[in-house]
């Protein structure tokens, strides 16, 4: 199994979904299988009971689970069908923990957020990108995961340690981060700034995880001097930063990433190709 792990840095609404969704569509149109998990850093078990004012519209599954929209998202442009396991929330994560404390599965052990928090999240991580999503009885090639949030939140520490022991768990090879950040442009200056994605990056790089791949998100298409200056700052290829510019219809961002290569390096760094499945590597 292959995972793909999409962040976002200096605010939220970059449009991570969509991006983790068409990173999918690419993947899929190789000839790979993919499923998707969205993981949301909330105490909420699920989005059933949040206003839609301030979360958005809920999303409901068909085994009933009322999910964050993003997964309608995933459905949609992958072609999938997924559970309410597919959402990980803080909240559940939690429960399952105390509930597992309850029945003295941790033998009387201190149940602390690492390491015991942090293993039912790899696990469930694990267990859930296993369960087909396709109509077929066949387990996915790559799962693609979205951390909800933005780097530095408190809220997302857990799963940022726990991501950060996952890439280590699952070995080279079988894990790429993709890290969505903004470049913006100072209306008073009228040049695309940097220096927001550098110090994304440099706290992303400093809670332990390394992204493969950086997806600028700007108003315009990014200069290629700033693409120079990212490479240089965030220690990323210059062939492994693609630009997300802002378009009229979120289809087009497929169409964005492709031109740009985008599926190219993510299967480099899984060690994969199109037309070559996963398991048969």
């Amino acid at each position: 199994m292959k995972y793909v792990l999409v962040t976002g840095g200096v605010v939220s609404g970059l449009g991570k979904g969509v991006t983790a969704s068409s990173i999918g569509v690419l993947l899929k149109a190789c000839g790979l299988r993919v499923t998707s998990i969205k993981i949301d850093p909330y105490l909420n078990t699920d989005a059933g009971t949040m206003s839609p004012f301030e979360h958005g519209e809920v999303f409901v599954l068909d085994d009933g689970g009322e999910v964050d929209l993003d997964l309608g998202n995933y459905e949609r442009f992958l072609d999938i069908k997924l559970t309410r396991d597919n959402n990980i929330t803080t909240g559940k994560i939690y429960q399952a923990v105390i509930n597992k404390e309850r029945k003295g599965d941790y033998l009387g052990k201190t149940v602390q957020v690492v390491p015991h928090i942090t293993d039912e999240i790899q696990d469930w991580i694990e267990r859930v990108a296993m369960n087909p999503v396709d109509g077929t009885d066949k387990p996915a090639d790559v799962c693609v995961i979205e951390l909800g949030g933005t780097i530095g939140d408190i809220e997302s520490m857990p799963f940022i340690e726990a991501l950060g022991q996952f890439s280590y768990r699952v070995g080279a090879g079988n894990f790429c981060l993709v890290h969505v950040s903004l470049v913006p442009v100072l209306t008073v200056v009228g040049e695309q700034k940097t220096k927001p994605t550098q110090h994304s990056v440099r706290g992303l790089r400093g809670l332990g995880l390394m992204p493969d791949i950086l997806a600028c998100r700007s108003t315009q298409p990014l200069e290629e001097n700033v693409k120079l200056k990212l490479s240089q700052f965030c220690q990323v290829p210059v062939s492994n930063i693609v630009n997300l510019h802002d378009v009229t219809n979120i289809w087009h961002i497929p169409l964005l990433l492709r031109d740009q290569r985008a599926h190219e390096a993510i299967l480099k760094v899984l060690g994969l190709w199109c037309g070559e499945s996963a398991s048969r590597t």
